[in-house]
Order: C-alpha cells, then sequence, then structure tokens
C-alpha cells in the first residue's frame, strides 16, 4: 500500500561499510537527536527519552536495538542519516493511538473495521483492555461473530511425519464428507446403510415381523449393514493419523457400540448354539440390540444440523452446567415447600402425591418447564399459589442462560457453514477437472 514511500527508505539503508560499525553507533544516534516515526506516510517525531517510556512495546524495544538485525525485526525500513523509521502500518489507526498516549482513551476509528484496528493494537503492543468499554463490546461481538478466525477450536499441532498422497487422500475421503466428490459419495451410501439399520430396528418390533422368515430376512439385512460399518470402521481407523486419537473420538466410540452387540451375538450363538429368535427373548441381548440405535448419530458426520448441535453443546457446558444449578436449586426449595403445604400440614387428609419431597419434585420439574401432564397438582390455595410462582420462576431461570446457549448455537452454525462452502468449492474443483 506504501510501496513507493518504503522503496525511498530503501535507498538509504546502511551500507555495508556502515554496518560494521552500526552497533556501536546505533544507541547514540538515539540520544543525538530526534526520531522520526514514519507511519503509512504520516511523520510523527518524538525525542529518544519519550520513545523509551511510551506506553507501546514495539517502540520502547525500539530503543533498545544495537544491530541492524534487531531493528529491522522491529520496523520496516531505517534512514539512517534522518534517523526515521518506517512502519508498513495504517497511518490514521497510529493517530488515534497517539490520542490514546496522549489524554488516555483509546476508541476505534470511524468506518474502520474493528478487527483491523485491533490488529493495529496488537501490533503496537496495545491489549484489547486499553479500549473504552464501549469499544470493547464492538469488538468483543465482532470478534465473536468471526469466531473460527481468531479462536480456533483445535490445537495447533506438531510436525507431522509425511505421509504419502493417496493414505491422506484416502483419510480425507473417509473423514470429511465435503472435502471431494469422492467422499460425497461414500458419507450418501453411509448414510444409506444407517436408514436402512434404522427402519430395520424399527420393524422388528412390530407384531407381524416375528415370523421365522422374517426374522431370517432381517439378520441377513442387518448383516449386511455391519458389514459396511465394520470395513468403514477399520479403514477410518488404519488411514488415521493418530490412532489412539482416533479410539478416543466419542463418534468413534459410538460406532464400536452399535457395532459390538452383532458380534456379541454371533458369538453367543457359535458358543451356545441358540437360533436368533431364543437370543431375541434374552435381556441382555435385547439391550445390546437396542444399542443400534446409537447409529443415528453417525448422521452427525454427514449433516450440518447435528455437528452444529454437537459443536454448541461443547462450547456452552459452562452454561448448561449453570442451568441444571439454577433447575436444581430452584427444585430443591419449591419441592420441600410443596410438600409442606400439601402434605405435611396434615398427613392424614394431605394429598399422598406430595408424600414426599422426592414425590414433589417431579411435579416441580413438569411445571418449571411448563409441560403439566396434570398426574399431580395441588389442590389447596396455598400449593396453587406456590404453582404459579413456580412456574415463573421456571420461564425465568430457564431463559437466562437459553441466551448464551442461542448466540452460540447461531455462531456454531456460521463458522461450520463456512467450512462448509469451502470444502464445496473442493468438490467442484475436483467436478470441473
Amino acid at each position: 500500500m506504501f510501496g513507493s514511500q518504503q522503496m525511498k527508505f530503501g535507498s538509504s539503508l546502511w551500507s555495508p561499510q556502515q554496518r560494521t560499525e552500526s552497533g556501536n553507533r546505533l544507541k547514540m544516534r538515539f540520544g543525538s537527536r530526534l526520531c522520526t516515526l514514519n507511519v503509512g506516510g504520516r511523520r510523527f517525531s518524538f525525542s529518544a527519552e519519550l520513545m523509551k517510556h511510551l506506553p507501546l512495546s514495539r517502540l520502547s524495544r525500539l530503543h533498545r536495538c544495537v544491530s541492524e538485525s534487531e531493528l529491522l525485526e522491529l520496523c520496516d525500513d531505517y534512514d539512517r542519516d534522518r534517523n526515521e523509521f518506517f512502519f508498513d502500518r495504517h497511518s490514521e489507526a497510529f493517530s488515534f493511538i497517539m490520542l490514546y498516549v496522549q489524554h488516555g482513551k483509546l476508541r476505534f476509528v470511524p468506518h474502520m473495521c474493528e478487527l483491523s484496528f485491533y490488529n493495529e493494537m496488537l501490533y503496537w503492543g496495545l491489549e484489547s483492555s486499553d479500549l473504552q468499554p464501549c469499544c470493547q463490546r464492538r469488538l468483543d461481538d465482532r470478534m465473536s461473530d468471526c469466531f473460527i478466525h481468531y479462536f480456533p477450536e483445535k490445537e495447533p499441532r506438531g510436525p507431522e511425519e509425511p505421509r504419502s498422497p493417496w493414505l491422506e487422500r484416502m483419510r480425507r475421503t473417509f473423514e470429511e464428507p465435503t472435502s471431494s466428490l469422492a467422499a460425497q459419495i461414500l458419507a450418501s451410501v453411509s448414510v444409506l446403510f444407517v436408514v436402512i439399520s434404522m427402519v430395520m430396528l424399527c420393524a422388528s418390533t412390530l407384531p407381524d415381523w416375528t415370523a421365522a422368515e422374517t426374522v431370517e430376512q432381517q439378520r441377513v439385512i442387518e448383516a449386511v449393514c455391519i458389514g459396511w460399518f465394520t470395513a468403514e470402521c477399520i479403514v477410518r481407523f488404519l488411514v488415521s493419523r493418530d490412532k489412539w486419537e482416533f479410539v478416543r473420538r466419542p463418534l468413534n466410540i459410538i460406532d464400536l457400540l452399535a457395532i459390538l452387540p452383532f458380534y456379541v451375538s454371533v458369538t453367543v450363538t457359535f458358543l451356545t448354539g441358540e437360533n436368533s429368535q431364543m437370543q431375541r427373548a434374552g435381556v441382555t441381548l435385547r439391550i445390546l440390540r437396542m444399542m443400534r440405535i446409537f447409529w443415528v448419530i453417525k448422521l452427525a458426520r454427514h449433516f450440518l444440523g447435528l455437528q452444529t448441535l454437537g459443536l454448541t453443546l461443547r462450547r456452552c457446558y459452562r452454561e448448561m452446567v449453570m442451568l441444571l444449578v439454577f433447575v436444581c436449586v430452584a427444585m430443591a426449595i419449591f419441592s420441600a415447600l410443596a410438600q409442606l403445604l400439601e402434605h405435611g400440614l396434615d398427613a392424614e387428609t394431605g394429598s399422598q402425591d406430595y408424600a414426599s419431597i422426592p414425590a414433589a419434585c417431579w411435579w416441580v420439574i413438569i411445571s418449571m418447564t411448563t409441560v403439566g401432564y396434570g398426574d399431580m397438582y395441588p389442590v389447596t390455595v396455598a400449593g396453587r399459589v406456590l404453582g404459579g410462582l413456580c412456574v415463573l420462576s421456571g420461564i425465568i431461570l430457564l431463559a437466562l442462560p437459553i441466551t448464551f446457549i442461542y448466540h452460540s448455537f447461531v455462531q456454531c452454525y456460521h463458522e461450520l457453514k463456512v467450512r462448509s462452502a469451502r470444502g464445496n468449492r473442493v468438490v467442484s474443483a475436483e467436478y470441473v477437472h
């Protein structure tokens, strides 16, 4: 942006002869006369003593430089004859920062992006806490909108071992459904098998599907689905970068829990000789078979909505804990009062639905959430007044953390949508070529 100005200073940069004595004479330059800062074409003059005490870490460090290499790590260029330092930065933003140095109040530059100004602040050594409260709130809102750029979810990885291109391509095909056209086809097939498996699980509970021939057909379809899921899981494990990290992922644990019941059933058949219909009568195996419902969670790999929900819950666990604390405190108070008003004052004629505090907790829960099944309700005047207060407090307590969760959900949705759009552009380019 300021290339011509930078070339001007570049022509007068230290010569080879001057570099040999730069370490001894650089500090003398600071003390001999004014120092000039050229920021984006605008010049600002300071005395060496003033630069030493400026609340800008970059300029104070500039005063301590004793060599050319150290100096050029802090500025873009230096005119030794004029004792002038060049910075290819936003000049108007630096003017506002200088106003902060003079008057102690830092505000945003009008018509300038908050993130761009914050980037200038970080460059000169300021923090967001130096902003005025109103501007700090604007910055927080702006950074919340651009969460993906300023708060990366993943921690930086160390140097990885080189991998063959086909292995990395295979990993992306199985792990990132939007990374290529082949990945999208593979994801579609996986979703189809999940849907078929869920339909068969639901149909197996119908009375008309208990015949021996129907059961055998179900087993065949189930075996095909399990075979696909097993092969997919094995391939994803083999091509993963970190095997231990792969095993620890929640979705992979769910995959294992969904596949395991089938092999347990096959093992029992092989060891005991019982047919599949007799095994269905066992309570343990019925519970294991019902664990196949976890396959629905596999859809989170392919649908943005489920991914948004999972990411929101992970980021808002503090708000979820706060919501749980609110409900527990209110439940303890209202259940104790309800038990006292409906049963404790008159144990003989009082309502038996409120005979204990744990029993009254159920009424508190359905009242605070405004569900109201009608299976139990207060009959005394005091109990009904308490019920009204319970409903109103439930609405208020549930609404407080919901606002934070909602904003986080919107934020996570936009973040994942940007990632998905990037993946779709890769798919489109691959399809064209």
